[in-house]
Order: C-alpha cells, then sequence, then structure tokens
C-alpha cells in the first residue's frame, strides 16, 4: 500500500453517529471497531469506537475514533478537513449536506483565486474546506 494522507478525527462519545453521517453523504464502505471488539468488553466504554475507516468510490479516507477515559477532548479547531477538485456538482451536493444543520462561516462562491470556495462547521464540530477548481478547457 502506498503512503497516504487523511484526516483522523476525535470525538468525545459520538464517533459512531458522526461516521454514519459522513457515510450517508459520501457513501463507500465503513467499518467500525468498537473498545470491545479489541478485547475490553466489559469495561463502560467497550460500546465506543476505537476506530473507524470510511473508504469511498472517489478514493477519500476518513478515519475516527472516540476518545477513551482519560483523555483529554479539545473540540473546535483541532482539524479541517478539505474536499477539493472540479466536479462542482459532486461538490456542490457534499457542501449542501455537511452545511445543512451546520454552521456556514465563508459562503459557497467565486473568491478571488478564481475558484468557488466555502467554509463551513457541520453539527459535529468539524470545520470543512470546500474548493471547486474550475475544470481546465
Amino acid at each position: 500500500m502506498p503512503s497516504r494522507l487523511n484526516p483522523y478525527i476525535s470525538f468525545d462519545g459520538d464517533a459512531r453517529p458522526a461516521m454514519e453521517f459522513y457515510k450517508g453523504i459520501f457513501g463507500g464502505t465503513l467499518s467500525l471497531n468498537t473498545f470491545g471488539d479489541f478485547g475490553q468488553k466489559d469495561a463502560p466504554f467497550a460500546d465506543k469506537i476505537m476506530h473507524s475507516m470510511l473508504e469511498t468510490d472517489q478514493g477519500f479516507t476518513l478515519m475516527a475514533s472516540d476518545l477513551p477515559p482519560g483523555m483529554e477532548y479539545k473540540p473546535g479547531n483541532n482539524i479541517t478537513v478539505s474536499l477539493s477538485g472540479d466536479d462542482a456538482d459532486e461538490l456542490r451536493g457534499f457542501w449542501a449536506e455537511l452545511s445543512g444543520q451546520g454552521v456556514v462561516s465563508v459562503p459557497l462562491e467565486k473568491q478571488m483565486w478564481g475558484d468557488v470556495f466555502g467554509m463551513c462547521t457541520d453539527r459535529f464540530g468539524i470545520t470543512w474546506l470546500v474548493n471547486i477548481s474550475e475544470q481546465a478547457a
């Protein structure tokens, strides 16, 4: 497997609904493994997500987990996920779903560098950057 870079998000107990939400938007294959699956069956957090991975047909990979007890959760600016490309319809669809119950900080519109760009925070507190490049003529 070649090296790859992808975001990994830590959640405070809601990794499962968050990853299911992202799967609903992007499609693909979602694997969810709990702490109980990895030998901690009797722990109070056994049903929480130790590791999850969403792999999509577009080649996106998103990983996430719930923090185990004792680790401090710091929501907010600890992660930003960028979506970019030239398939305007697809990216606008992703934008609509991500921003739908979230907060838009930069509307999805033409920017000074020539691309269409927007920034929003989804309902789980994750900040998304969407950049639609003009297709080459």
